[in-house]
C-alpha cells in the first residue's frame, strides 16, 4: 500500500513554485559548497517557514536531501530539474534581451514567468530562431536593428521595401539564375 502511494506522488507533475526551489537550490550549489534554508528564503524573497515545508514537500517527492538542521542537497532528479529550469531561464532571458531588446529586469521576470509554461518544442523554436538570427545573411544584427525601427515606427510598407532593396535585387537575380540552370538542363 505504501508503494501505491509513492507512486502517486511521483506522477502529480511539478508546479512552477517548485521548479523555482530546485532552480534556486541548483543556482546556489554552484556557488556554494552547501546550501541552508536561510539562504534559500533569501534567494526567493519568502520566509524560513515557508522553505522548510516546499523542502519537506520536495523530500517526499524525492527531488531534494533534507531534514531539519542540515544542509539541503538535491537528488540526481532534482539536480536534473533544476539544470533544466536555469537553462531554459538563460535561453528565454537571451531571446528577451538581445531579440526583442527588452529590459534587463523586465525580461528576467518574464523569463521566470515563461520557463515553465513553454513545451520542449516551443523552446526548441526559440533556440532554432535566434541561431538563424545568427547565421543568416538576411538576418543578423542589423535586420534586428530594423526589426525595433519597425517596433517603433509602425507598419511602413515603404520602408521595409527601402531596407530590404539590396535582399530583393539578389533574390531576383538568383531566381534568374535558376530559370537559366532549368532551361540549359533541358
Amino acid at each position: 500500500m505504501n508503494d501505491c502511494k509513492n507512486i502517486k506522488k511521483l506522477k502529480k507533475p511539478l508546479t512552477s513554485s517548485m521548479e523555482d526551489y530546485l532552480e534556486a537550490i541548483y543556482e546556489l550549489n554552484q556557488e556554494k559548497s552547501f546550501v541552508r534554508v536561510k539562504d534559500i528564503a533569501k534567494k526567493l524573497d519568502v520566509k524560513m517557514p515557508t522553505v522548510t515545508s516546499m523542502l519537506k514537500n520536495l523530500r517526499d517527492r524525492e527531488f531534494v536531501k533534507y531534514e531539519k538542521y542540515e544542509f539541503v542537497e538535491l537528488t540526481k532528479e532534482g539536480e536534473k530539474i533544476g539544470r533544466d529550469m536555469r537553462r531554459r531561464h538563460d535561453i528565454l532571458f537571451n531571446f528577451l534581451t538581445n531579440i526583442l531588446n527588452i529590459d534587463y529586469t523586465i525580461a528576467d521576470d518574464e523569463a521566470c514567468k515563461m520557463e515553465h509554461t513553454l513545451s520542449p518544442e516551443t523552446l526548441q523554436r526559440i533556440i532554432d530562431f535566434m541561431e538563424f538570427i545568427d547565421v543568416c545573411p538576411r538576418a543578423g544584427k542589423e535586420w534586428l536593428s530594423h526589426f525595433e525601427e519597425f517596433r517603433k515606427s509602425g507598419n511602413t510598407p515603404g520602408k521595409c521595401r527601402e531596407k530590404a532593396g539590396s535582399e530583393i535585387s539578389c533574390k531576383k537575380i538568383q531566381e534568374n539564375i535558376s530559370k537559366l540552370n532549368t532551361s540549359s538542363s533541358k
